[in-house]
């Protein structure tokens, strides 16, 4: 959407009045605007480069971290199940 006459007028008198009042701080803003359009123009490659990698590679790795997460979980309730089984024997013998 472009702007209006009147509103790219009040936008120069504005960026006017910060350089004159507080180059410093429009130095900053200036070098943060550089960045920012330098950083959208590599994240756009980024995206692009993602969308040509193949997607059995992200699907491999968060299959192998499901696997490794439902071990973990299989080996905590083998564990608790071994723990519980020896405490009843440990109680059943008599004194």
């Amino acid at each position: 959407m472009a702007w209006s006459q009147d509103e790219e007028r009040m936008l120069l008198q504005i960026e006017r009045y910060l350089v004159d009042e507080d180059p410093r701080l429009a130095a900053r803003l200036e070098s943060f605007n550089e960045r920012v359009q330098r950083n959208e123009g590599g994240g756009r490659r980024r995206a692009a480069r993602k969308r040509r990698e193949r997607p059995s590679a992200r699907i491999r790795r968060s299959t192998v971290i499901i696997m490794f997460s439902w071990l973990l979980i299989a080996t905590l309730i083998a564990t608790l199940l071994i723990m519980v089984l020896r405490h009843e024997a440990v109680a059943a013998l008599p004194l």
